[in-house]
C-alpha cells in the first residue's frame, strides 16, 4: 500500500517507521527541512517501545506535490495543522482515497471536511501512546497501547477493516469500531481533565490528583465537558465520569500531558482542540464553562508569550 503521512514529528515518525518496515511505500511530508534531509540521507531512526531500528526506505519531502496518488493518507500533525495538511493533501490524494487522522481533542473531522469529502474521512484515538523527537531523523517511541479507528460517519466498512489489517501487520495494537465518536468523546473527557490543569499547575497526572484543590479544578473542567456531551446526546460507555477519569489518571501517575510538554518546550499546544473548545461548545448549547474558560485564558496568555519570543 502506498501511504502518504502528512506530518512526521514524533508520532508521525513512529507511524512512518513501522509501516515502512512492514513493507509499505511510505511518503513522509513535513515542513521541517532538516528532518526531511536527515531521513533521506541516513534513514529514519526510531528507538524505544517498538524497538531500535533505522528505516531507509521512506521517501521524505517538504513538497506534497512530489507524492502523487496514494492508497491512504494519514494526517499526523498537531490539531492546529490538521486543516492545512488536509488542504495540501487534497490536491494529490485520489478522489476515493481514505484519510485517517489520530488526534487529541475535538474538531479534526470538521477541519478536514473543509477540503475533503466527509465520506472519505476516518478518525483515530490513541491510548497510552507517546513519542518524542531526539533530533532530525531520530525519534523515540515512549509507549504504545491501543489505537482505535472508525469511520467519521460511523459503521463498519471494507476499507475500515483493510486499514485495521494494515496497522496490525505493522505491529500496532489497533481495533476498528463502529462508533468512533463515542471513543473520541471518552478520550476528550480525559484530555480535558488533565491537559490544561496539569499545564497550569506544572504537575504530573499523579501530582495533580494528589492535590485536593487542583484535583477539584480538574474535575470541574471535566464536568463541564461531560454536561456538554450529555446535552448533545453523545453515547458514553460509563455512568460515573469522575470514576472514569480517576481510573484513567491512576493508571499513569508519572505522565505529563503533551500540553504540559509543549509549554515546557516553549511551544504552542493543542489547547484550542481540548480545554479551549469547551467554552465554544458550551456557548452553542447554553452550558456554563467557567473552569475551562479560566484555564484556557491563562494558557493562551502564556502561549502568546511563546509566539512573541519566537519572533
Amino acid at each position: 500500500m502506498k501511504i502518504l503521512i502528512m506530518g512526521v514529528g514524533a508520532m508521525g515518525s513512529v507511524y512512518a517507521a513501522l509501516l515502512a518496515d512492514a513493507g509499505h511505500e511510505i511518503w513522509a511530508v513535513d515542513i521541517w527541512a532538516e528532518h526531511v534531509e536527515a531521513i533521506n540521507r541516513n534513514g529514519l531512526r526510531l528507538e524505544g517501545a517498538s524497538g531500535d531500528r533505522v528505516v531507509t526506505s521512506i521517501h521524505a519531502t517538504v513538497d506534497v506535490s512530489e507524492v502523487g496518488s496514494c492508497d491512504l493518507c494519514l494526517i499526523a500533525t498537531k490539531a492546529s495543522g490538521v486543516g492545512p495538511a488536509a488542504q495540501a493533501a487534497a490536491s494529490v490524494v485520489g478522489t476515493s482515497t481514505p484519510l485517517l487522522t489520530i488526534q487529541n481533542g475535538l474538531g479534526a473531522g470538521e477541519r478536514i471536511a473543509r477540503y475533503i469529502a466527509t465520506d472519505h474521512v476516518l478518525l483515530g484515538v490513541a491510548e497510552g501512546f507517546g513519542a518524542s523527537m531526539k533530533g532530525p531523523g531520530h525519534a523515540h517511541h515512549n509507549s504504545m497501547k491501543r489505537i482505535r479507528i472508525g469511520e467519521l460517519g460511523g459503521g463498519f466498512t471494507p476499507r475500515l477493516k483493510q486499514i485495521e489489517s494494515v496497522w496490525h501487520g505493522a505491529g500496532f495494537d489497533v481495533q476498528a469500531y463502529e462508533n468512533i465518536t463515542q471513543l473520541v468523546w471518552e478520550k476528550f473527557l480525559c484530555n480535558v481533565t488533565f491537559s490544561a490543569p496539569c499545564t497550569v499547575f506544572h504537575e504530573t497526572v499523579g501530582e495533580l490528583m494528589a492535590d485536593p484543590d487542583h484535583w477539584a479544578i480538574a474535575l470541574g473542567a471535566m464536568s463541564e465537558a461531560y454536561d456538554i456531551a450529555r446535552a448533545k446526546d453523545i453515547p458514553l460507555g460509563f455512568d460515573d465520569p469522575v470514576a472514569y477519569v480517576t481510573a484513567f489518571g491512576a493508571g499513569m501517575p508519572q505522565a505529563r500531558p503533551s500540553m504540559l510538554l509543549d509549554h515546557i518546550a516553549g511551544q504552542v499546544s493543542e489547547l484550542d482542540a481540548i480545554n479551549g473548545i469547551v467554552p465554544i461548545l458550551g456557548r452553542e448549547i447554553g452550558v456554563p464553562t467557567p473552569y475551562n474558560e479560566t484555564l484556557a485564558t491563562i494558557l493562551r496568555q502564556r502561549e502568546a508569550r511563546f509566539a512573541g519570543d519566537a519572533k
